[in-house]
This record gives C-alpha cells, sequence and structure tokens, in this order.
C-alpha cells in the first residue's frame, strides 16, 4: 500500500478537475486515482492554500530518493502536456502530485512495477501565490 500524505486543493482547481473527469469519454483507473484524490483533498479556497501546497499549473523541484535525481516539474492539465517537464494530472506522477506540501513523500509506481519515492523539495511557482487565478 503507498502511502498517502494529507493533501490541500483550491475549490478552484477541485471545480475544473471535476469539470475534467466529467468530459472524458474514457474513465480508466488513471481518472479513478484522481477522483480519489480529490474526495480525500481538504478543499481551501485559492486565498487561502499556502504557498508551499503544489496547485495546477505550479512548477515543483521534486527528488527521488533512490537514485538521488532532481526533478523540475510542472503540473499542467491533460491538453497542456507534452512539453519538456511537463505532467498531466491525468499521470499518475501528477496525480501523486497534486495537493503535495513541502517536505512530504509520495510513493510513486514507475514502470516496470518498481516503487519510487519522491520527496517534494520546494514549490518553484504556484499560480495563487503570485495572484494567477486565470488557468
Amino acid at each position: 500500500m503507498a502511502s498517502t500524505p494529507n493533501i490541500t486543493i483550491t475549490r478552484l482547481d477541485l471545480q475544473r478537475l471535476e469539470q475534467l473527469l466529467d468530459s472524458l469519454d474514457d474513465f480508466g483507473p488513471t481518472a479513478e486515482a484522481l477522483q480519489a484524490e480529490l474526495d480525500r483533498a481538504e478543499v481551501v479556497g485559492h486565498d487561502q492554500v499556502p504557498a508551499g501546497v503544489v496547485t495546477m499549473n505550479s512548477r515543483v523541484h521534486c527528488r527521488e530518493e533512490s537514485s538521488g535525481k532532481d526533478y523540475h516539474l510542472t503540473l499542467v492539465y491533460p491538453q497542456d502536456a507534452g512539453g519538456e517537464g511537463k505532467v498531466s494530472v491525468l499521470a499518475p506522477m501528477g496525480t501523486a502530485l497534486l495537493g503535495l506540501s513541502v517536505g512530504q513523500h509520495i510513493d510513486w509506481p514507475a514502470p516496470g512495477g518498481k516503487q519510487l519515492k519522491l520527496t517534494l523539495l520546494a514549490v518553484e511557482y504556484q499560480p495563487e501565490a503570485a495572484g494567477e487565478y486565470a488557468r
């Protein structure tokens, strides 16, 4: 069983992500995983979310513990994925990052069935902290 740290999401992200899930033709395991995260999250107003929490369109710095490799990733909606370092919220890693706070760890199922442990080191950019709510 993977560890599931407490997560926080904004009401605006919740509404947008629920719309995304409602629009999917194929509600597969990744959509189910995202729905499970939304169901267990603490929901706050966009002006109440701490700066160290991963929200949609946040840029984060995390480290994979066993290799020590650092990643700089941006959590995006599926239509914005594909660029370097952009992770869709519907990808397992994206779903796992949503709502995390700096210092928390997640167990992330890597290809091939291996479990990786990611530590969130920093939220380098968060739209809410920057006063940007358009997306």
